[in-house]
């Protein structure tokens, strides 16, 4: 059974204090959200922003990604006519150098929350510091480590490996992109990763049996092609894939590079933490104690352990180090939108007789 919703659940605490006081701390709407989402998964973006902000009373302005701008005014519209008043919910669309930075550095926006690259993120920060140093949540980039042990169940570990990587073609923050398998298992997991790689189907998504389908648009598979060539450039192992599928739209073939292995735990912790990322990682073993090993030295915000991918709207998401700042879904998406406000007040001292 789903747990209940937090939107009736809001409440402040009465906190004791020093002396003759009566002490309360009261939770706040902090007042106009100003939202930015991104392409990737624009529907669910849109319930992660908007659904804890509307329930810790806020109202919202959310601005959609241009490439993308369809589902948010559809779901909006349902909304309203589902009876939320006017104006508690708006939705903009249009670039980020134009729409975006006037949300971000708008005076009458109390609080920001962007997700997208790493990038764009600091330019957010930065603009929401020089106008009115709004409080902001950001959800960036990742390069998510992918670790299997030596008893990890390798044909587990190449699906979900291949899941994590390839999962809305790539086009995932949290995807599985560096993959470290140990020594003993590095040449069995390779050539059943590179079997499934070349097995999984390119094309039109709208079709039965299809496993993935174009980029998002041409800058995107520009990007993605460019990254490609630097791999082959700096000595990688093309395994797989590396090319344009077909000779129109913007698909990809599935594409592996090998080479990446280790032998002791303390080497796969060091190599999978040296990044400015922090934001998932993946962990494939049977071994209750290397998985609290690798679970606790990851500086990541979320591991998942023989699984990748399980998101549900209890669980945290949010990221270490350049990978963002604070978290979304569940409690903790609550705190993104309330204000904490102290209400002291004395109590008159009463003589007992």
């Amino acid at each position: 059974m789903k747990p209940p919703g937090w939107a009736d659940k809001i409440h402040g605490h009465t906190v004791p204090a020093e002396g003759p006081y009566h002490v309360q701390v009261l939770h706040e709407p902090i007042g106009v959200a100003g939202q930015i989402i991104p392409w990737n998964f624009p529907l669910l973006m849109f319930a992660w922003k908007v659904g804890p902000a509307l329930a810790c009373g806020n109202t919202v302005v959310l601005k959609t990604a241009e490439q993308t701008p369809l589902s948010a005014l559809f779901a909006a519209k349902l909304l309203h006519e589902a009876g939320l008043p006017p104006g508690v919910l708006n939705v903009i669309s249009g670039y980020g150098p134009t729409a975006g930075a006037a949300l971000a550095s708008h005076m009458d926006v109390d609080k920001l929350v962007f997700t997208g690259s790493t990038d764009t993120g600091k330019i957010v920060l930065e603009l929401a510091a020089k106008s009115n140093l709004k409080p902001v949540t950001l959800e960036l980039g990742g390069k998510s480590p992918f670790i299997v042990c030596e008893d990890a169940d390798i044909h587990k570990a190449v699906e979900l490996a291949h899941f994590a990587l390839f999962f809305n073609q790539g086009q995932c923050c949290c995807a599985g992109s560096r993959t470290y398998v140990h020594e003993k298992v590095y040449d069995e997991f390779l050539e059943k990763a590179k079997a499934r790689a070349m097995r999984r189907v390119v094309g039109d998504p709208f079709k039965k049996g299809v496993e993935q389908g174009p980029q998002i648009d041409s800058k995107q598979f520009e990007k993605i092609m460019k990254y490609i060539r630097s791999g082959v450039e700096s000595g990688a192992t093309l395994e797989s894939g590396g090319e344009r599928f077909g000779s129109k739209g913007f698909y990809i073939q599935p594409t592996v590079f090998s080479d990446v292995q280790f032998k002791e735990l303390d080497e796969v912790i060091k190599r999978a933490n040296t990044t400015r990322y922090g934001l998932a990682a993946g962990v494939f073993t049977k071994n209750t104690d290397i998985a609290n090993t690798l679970t606790r030295a990851l500086k990541v915000g979320t591991v998942w352990v023989n699984c990748f991918n399980v998101f549900d709207a209890a669980i945290p998401f949010g990221g270490y180090k350049m990978s963002g700042q604070d978290r979304e879904k569940g409690i903790y998406s609550l705190n993104n939108y309330l204000q904490v406000k102290a209400v002291v007040t004395p109590l008159k001292c009463l003589a007992w007789i």
